[in-house]
Order: C-alpha cells, then structure tokens, then sequence
C-alpha cells in the first residue's frame, strides 16, 4: 500500500515503471531549480527524460500532480520533526511558535511548487497534507488555552501560512521573512490573550 501523504497510488508498481517515476522526478527537479516550474511543460520534461509523454502522464496526470509528488518527502519530515516535538511533551505555546516557523520555512522553501498554475490555494488549504498543519495548530491552541475559540484561530493562523498569502506579503506587500514570521507570532500571542 503507497502512504504517501500527498499523491495516493492504488497499486503497486512494476520495477521499470519505479525507476521510471524517480527519473522523471530528478528530471522534473531539475529543470524547475535551472529554469523556474512556471517555465518547464510536461513535454519538456518527459523529453529531458528520454521517455514518451504517455509514459510521463502515465505517473502524473499534470504539472500540479507532479508537483505534490515532488513536495511529498518534505512534507514527511515536517511530519516526523514535530511528531517528535509533540512527544516530547513541553509548553505547547512554545511548540506551536516552533510549528509555525517551521511550517512556514516549508512553504517558503518550496513556494514555486506550490504557486503552479492550475493549483488554488482553496485546493491546497483543503489538501490532506496541509489539513494536518490545521488539526496541529488546533490542538496546540486548545491545549495553549482551553477557552480559546480553537477552530477560529486556528483558520487564522492556518491560512497565513498559505503560499498564496505569503507570496502577496512578499511580492506586493513587501514584507521580508521576519516582518512576516514576526506579523505570524504576534497574531498567536493576540489570539491567546483573547
């Protein structure tokens, strides 16, 4: 069974069609890190490759596809850093200021892949993968302050941390990465006196 967080398969794979998937993956890694996501096509990439472009959409359906395979082991080690964190036990306001940064370190790191055309920031708020960061603020705000409306604040907190929002307060707004991590904490310190 594949338990990739962000790209579900159905069945398992053929050897050839594996390695296949790993080139096409270094190969789509590449190209975006020399030319830009926004300017490499799905042709371009199963070319680079050497493969036929039905081979190419036989792994990815499209751009937005490869690109959530592409974000899937970064995503994982987000997961298994504060999964540890969370078990160490510790101030929880203190692990949510952790978790934020750390989340939005992740979003800042891969904002190409997560700014292609053809992904709304509706579908990546609603994702799975992302879902969790929500259910982690949550209860780290619920834990922080009982009386807290959790969900609320959590929404709050949750979408500040999405690409689209961080790349208007970067691109139109201006802000550099510590006015924005800064603008993110102090609006968790307001949400908790609340």
């Amino acid at each position: 069974m594949d338990d990739n967080l962000i790209v579900g398969g159905a069945r398992p794979k053929r050897a050839d069609a594996v390695e296949n998937c790993a080139l096409l993956l270094r190969t789509a890694q590449q190209l975006f890190a020399e030319q830009g996501v926004e300017h490499v096509s799905m042709s371009a990439i199963a070319e680079a490759a050497g493969v036929g472009k039905g081979t190419l959409y036989r792994h990815f359906a499209n751009k937005v596809e490869l690109c959530l395979t592409l974000l899937d082991a970064d995503q994982r080690e987000l997961q298994a850093r504060t999964f540890a964190l969370l078990r160490e036990g510790g101030d929880p306001v203190a692990n949510l200021r952790w978790f934020l940064g750390e989340t939005y370190a992740f979003v800042s790191r891969n904002l190409p892949l997560l700014n292609v055309d053809g992904m709304s920031s509706g579908s990546m708020l609603e994702h799975p993968a992302h879902l969790w960061w929500r259910l982690t603020i949550r209860g780290l705000l619920a834990q922080a302050n009982p009386n807290i409306d959790a969900d609320y604040s959590a929404d709050v907190l949750y979408v500040l941390l999405d690409a689209r929002t961080i790349l208007f307060q970067r691109n139109t707004a201006g802000y550099d990465t510590d006015r924005i991590i800064d603008g993110l904490l102090a609006t968790l310190d307001r949400l908790l006196k609340d």
